[in-house]
């Protein structure tokens, strides 16, 4: 049972939840109020902690430390460094486990890897080698702590269950902090996670998260706040399936996660030789929280996220005994949004059962050491089958690995017909393991979003994936294909203890924090290039709407597609080519126009006939317009655009290709807003985007004024090929004051250039 509250509650003792003020002061026998219930939560403390301001309502956080993975370092570092940065201010792992075939492009994935360690050299950084670990298994094991924040610029850096509030953000975010800047962000809600009972055997992290997923995303219950795992119930979860459940937190939309820790916690950190790292986290005797999600472990059942959401969620049981009728809607559904090809579903029900042709077990939350021990308990002795099913395995990292070699868990794995994979997030987004056109993938990784697993419709491929947990996909494996239960097999589950081998990371990570080597050279390959110039704001606005998506939801893999693209993300250039290429493939051409008639105006070659025209229907609707000194840009509407990925490229693709702005009915994450700020795209938002149209025009006045004088409530202007102009209004909606003139100096760098 999974049950949302309406309304804030009271948590006390730990205990017990109730929604009345009077009977929380009875039950904890104090006198309390309600403003000092809200700073009972362990967020509360953690974030006053790292706040450099007296106001914990506008919050300017500075962090423990940062990491970043090898699609997005490069981006950073050449940000910080042409903003004037020397060294690293705090400790900064870099790691590379997203671009680590370096088959892929030629040499530039490991072109960029080079460039990492020439960085950690010079500024003092920590360089995490290739196929060590992926980037959370890391942080993890090295660097989390009771009471710490990091911040990574990758969406899933979560590691709340070790005691740690970490943030997923865009890159610009992470610049600031190395720029020895704050991050800016209002108080966050906080809502309670109240975890009850235990698991049924058989039901493992990736069922938990996803019944919360599916309880909450489309709702919004949890968007922008602290999830705050509190209850009896985590006494009761492992620490590596606590891992697991929290990594997929970012699914929610939620800012960021934090658990109660207790003798399991410290038994982790004991275990990785750092037992000075915890401490013990509780909420205080009476806390409030602006809502709360109560979980009854003993209800969850093994369940599966159905293409293309992590939200979109059925129970195994359900989905099998509805099987034509769910694939159908699902089908259905998924071909609505889908433009040139149709998904199949339906012809994977036959002979009694759903059949798939592809298992993995991978990245933060599936290749943890608990899932893979899991799967070999299942599989032992087993066999996948030598038809179209086949199962591969990514340990999280190298001691991971290493223990599971040890202890026979991968001898069990690969006997039964398993691949072992190196530590490698590449599943998770598109660069590993890509099905074949029309195959059916289920996969205990974080994401399902339309074309993540690397197929392009727009060549006619598409495959489909599902989120499962290890143990169901192993399960599946022991039968040839057949989607199962875990939970409907009898299966002793070993738990083996887990010995970690320090010595793996010290023999091959290369440490500088602290010792920055500043006459070090940086090694450059031929595919980093420097960031374009990105011109300041006028007084004036006029962009042309080159894309106008109207699904619910618009990922930022649909905006900037991850695979084989992230090969060009330290070529601002190159990598703009395929601005929402699998979603819109006609926007880089119509944007291409919009930034060449930017760049004659600017060198005096004049104004198109098209533009001159719409400038011609706004004079005759009476309005002032500075044709020669006003910017014309592209836009793009989206309902709600920047779900997923923290990739800062979704945002700078569009910048680099020439636009000025995004128009929206909402931002469906805070980090994808902050990366069109950071990248001086105004963030637009309109509630009545019926008024235009693709191809329209639209001209913003006094949008520089506007900014600086924080008169959010814009008035527009959109402008059809007509020749026909009609007023609207939208908003620019919260900004703080480098926000905004980081929108009128044109960008980040351009910001700490002038300031």
């Amino acid at each position: 049972m999974i049950k949302l509250y309406d309304g804030g509650v009271y948590l006390v003792n730990g205990v017990t939840l109730t929604q009345s003020l009077q009977e929380a002061e009875a039950l904890s026998s104090e006198k309390t109020c309600l403003d000092c219930a809200k700073k009972g939560t362990m967020a509360y403390s953690i974030i006053k902690a790292h706040n450099q301001s007296e106001d914990m309502e506008h919050l300017r956080l500075k962090y423990d430390s940062m990491t970043s993975h090898d699609i997005t370092y490069v981006g950073i570092i050449q940000t910080a460094r042409a903003s004037g940065m020397k060294e690293f201010p705090l400790p900064y792992v870099l790691t590379n486990c997203h671009n680590s075939l370096c088959a892929v492009g030629g040499t530039i994935n490991e072109d960029d890897h080079k460039f990492a360690l020439s960085a950690a050299h010079k500024y003092g950084g920590i360089y995490v080698p290739t196929n060590m670990a992926n980037i959370h298994s890391y942080n993890r094991e090295t660097m989390t702590g009771c009471g710490r924040m990091i911040l990574g610029s990758d969406s899933h850096t979560r590691y709340g269950a070790l005691g740690t509030l970490a943030v997923g953000e865009g890159g610009g975010e992470l610049a600031k902090q190395l720029l020895g800047r704050t991050y800016d962000f209002a108080y966050p809600g906080v809502v309670a996670i109240y975890l009850t009972g235990a698991p049924k055997p058989g039901v493992g992290p990736q069922d938990v998260a996803l019944s919360i997923i599916g309880a909450v995303y489309k709702n919004g219950y949890v968007k922008n706040k602290v999830m705050e795992f509190v209850g009896p119930g985590i006494a009761n979860l492992p620490i590596e399936y606590r891992n697991a459940v929290d990594v997929m937190t970012t699914e929610t939309t939620c800012w960021s996660s934090i658990w109660v820790t207790d003798d399991t916690t410290k038994g982790y950190y004991v275990t990785h030789g750092r037992p000075e790292a915890y401490k013990k986290l509780d909420p205080a005797k009476v806390a409030y929280y602006d809502g709360c999600v109560y979980v009854d472990l003993s209800t969850v059942e093994c369940t599966i996220a159905m293409p293309m959401h992590p939200s979109n969620t059925y129970t195994i049981h359900e989905l099998l005994e509805n099987a034509e009728d769910i694939l159908h809607t699902v089908q259905e559904a998924a071909n609505k949004q889908l433009k040139g090809v149709k998904m199949d579903l339906l012809s994977k029900y036959h002979d009694g059962g759903i059949w798939v042709e592809q298992g993995e077990i991978a990245g933060c939350s599936g290749g943890t050491y608990d899932n893979i021990c899991a799967a070999a308990d299942i599989l032992r002795g087993k066999s996948c089958g030598n038809g179209a099913f086949s199962l591969n395995v990514y340990p999280g990292s190298m001691p991971a690995w290493s223990c599971l070699a040890k202890n026979g868990r991968l001898f069990d794995l690969v006997s039964a017909g398993a691949i072992i994979r190196e530590c490698f997030c590449g599943p998770c987004f598109g660069a590993g393991d890509t099905p074949a056109n029309g195959e059916f993938s289920i996969r205990h990784t974080t994401r399902n979003f339309p074309n993540r697993e690397g197929s392009k419709p727009g060549e006619g491929q598409l495959s489909a994936v599902a989120l499962m947990d290890a143990r169901s996909i192993a399960a599946t494996a022991a039968n040839g294909g057949k989607l199962t239960a875990a939970s409907d097999l009898d299966v002793e589950y070993t738990n083996p203890p887990y010995e970690y081998d320090a010595g793996i990371y010290a023999k091959r990570v290369y440490n500088g924090w602290g010792r920055p080597e500043p006459a070090y050279e940086l090694k450059f390959g031929p595919n980093i290039k420097d960031w374009p110039e990105m011109p300041a704001l006028t007084d004036d606005l006029l962009v042309k709407v080159c894309a106008y998506i109207t699904d619910p939801v618009t990922t930022t893999d649909e905006l900037i597609p991850s695979g084989e693209t992230s090969s060009y993300r330290s070529n601002p250039e190159r990598l703009s080519e395929f601005a929402l290429s699998r979603r819109d493939p006609q926007y880089v051409g119509r944007s291409k126009v919009l930034r060449q008639a930017d760049r004659d105006r600017r060198a005096g070659k004049g104004l198109s006939d098209e533009i001159k025209a719409v400038y011609e229907a706004l004079s005759k609707a009476g309005l002032k317009v500075d044709p020669e000194g006003t910017d014309v840009g592209s836009t793009i509407f989206a309902n709600m655009p920047g779900d997923g990925s923290a990739r800062e490229q979704a945002a700078s693709v569009q910048r680099v290709m020439g636009a000025s702005a995004n128009f929206a009915r909402a931002y469906a994450t805070k980090r994808y807003r902050s990366n069109c700020i950071n990248w001086g795209m105004t963030p637009f938002l309109t509630e009545t985007p019926e008024v235009f149209e693709l191809g329209d025009y639209i001209f913003v006045p006094g949008i520089r004024k506007s900014l600086l004088e924080k008169n959010d409530d814009i008035t527009a202007y959109a402008v059809k090929p007509d020749g026909a102009v009609t007023e609207f209004k939208c908003s620019i909606g919260t900004l703080t004051d480098p926000e905004r003139q980081i929108i009128v100096d044109g960008c980040l760098i351009n910001y700490y250039r002038n300031n």
